[in-house]
């Protein structure tokens, strides 16, 4: 044993409501579950890294991951992720267990980081200082009202580009769709970059259509998952006929999906979710598969977990400034950064530089 071997690793859960029922085009939601991962070291070092996801992936972590980094020295992650990669041959690797070992590796290389008293973008190796951001909400359940003012808060707080929901009851009211980006390019003004979100809501035909209005009236420059993302062939066929960015990958679980993704032409910009795609360790490798096609490469979500492994991919176009998460960094986390002028410097804080608030047990549900 070493003073960098871990000792203990403490799991919890965290439930947090929204502040009102959201909704995009595929799903709706009233709460968000953070599975929070906190390993010790026998030199007393405790890091933090945590997932979004649900009990289910607490529990997972708790019975089957924790125990397998007992004795691990926590400098050896790649090692860390491939044993838990292993110990889940049975279970399936996507879905749940990916966001399990995605919760442990990033507080893995959190614990690392601090033990080695760095921020983690500089034990990563970071090729930038600052990484951009766009705002991100807009939900589909929002009246017009409320989606003007949080987009425009964006705007006037330096976001320079910013994106809605659409595909509003899965599709069947895309009308109304229309008028809400409509609604929101009168609002902000010309020069405000708009991107629009379907989350899979449409059919080939309606993307299509839908794509070139929003391009050719609105001036909307990024239309994330237009089809489903399991139709490659459909993603494929609108990225080479919009003139505009067909964006999607944030249900990627495994490095073979998005090498799928890619290989079929399907994407102008590939996204993935440091939190689903198995942690760091695995994140980045994906950053680099999407550099071998020449593709730029986006973070979905969490930008707290995004920020410090951002830094890294010379891709990398920017990371996504979402409501939810952004909410909940400020209401679980003490050291959560701030955009200004439209992107995040990091702080000298080692690791991620986050800690738990102390009335983050308000929120303990597991």
């Amino acid at each position: 044993m070493s003073e960098y071997s871990v000792s203990d690793v403490a799991v919890a859960e965290y439930t947090v409501p929204t502040e009102q029922p959201e909704a995009d085009g595929t799903l709706a939601w009233d709460e968000t579950v953070v599975v929070v991962v906190r390993p010790r070291l026998e030199g007393g070092v405790t890091g933090l890294g945590f997932a979004y996801g649900s009990s289910a992936v607490t529990a997972l972590v708790r019975d089957e991951l924790a125990p397998l980094l007992h004795g691990l020295d926590c400098r050896d992650t790649a090692a860390a992720w491939l044993a838990m990669v292993r110990s889940i041959r049975n279970l399936g690797r996507p879905g749940i267990a990916s966001m399990a070992i995605a919760a442990v590796d990033i507080a893995l290389w959190d614990t690392k980081a601090r033990a080695m008293q760095q921020p983690l973008h500089r034990v990563l190796g970071s090729v930038r200082d600052a990484v951009p951001v766009y705002g991100s909400g807009g939900f589909t359940s929002y009246s017009d009202e409320q989606l003007v003012e949080q987009l425009r808060g964006w705007v006037d707080a330096g976001i320079p580009r910013v994106k809605m929901k659409i595909g509003t009851d899965r599709g069947a009211s895309w009308l109304r769709d229309v008028e809400r980006v409509r609604t929101v390019r009168d609002a902000l003004g010309a020069d405000v970059e708009l991107f629009v979100d379907a989350n899979g809501a449409y059919d080939r035909k309606q993307a299509l259509r839908l794509g070139e209005l929003f391009a050719a009236e609105f001036g909307v420059t990024w239309f994330e998952e237009p089809v489903t993302s399991d139709d490659l062939e459909g993603l494929a066929m609108l990225r080479g006929t919009l003139p505009i960015d067909v964006t999607a990958g944030e249900y990627g679980y495994t490095i073979e999906y998005f090498e799928a993704m890619l290989a079929a032409g399907a994407v102008d910009v590939l996204q993935a979710d440091v939190s689903r795609c198995a942690g760091v360790t695995e994140w980045l490798r994906v950053a680099g598969v999407a550099a071998a096609h020449h593709i730029p490469f986006s973070a979905h979500c969490g930008p707290s977990l995004h920020a410090h492994v951002a830094a890294v991919p010379p891709n990398l176009r920017h990371i996504e400034w979402f409501h939810d998460h952004v909410r909940i960094d400020s209401l679980l986390f003490e050291g959560a950064l701030q955009p200004v002028d439209g992107v995040l410097r990091f702080s000298d804080r080692p690791g991620l530089g986050l800690s738990l608030r102390p009335d983050a047990e308000r929120w303990r549900s597991g």
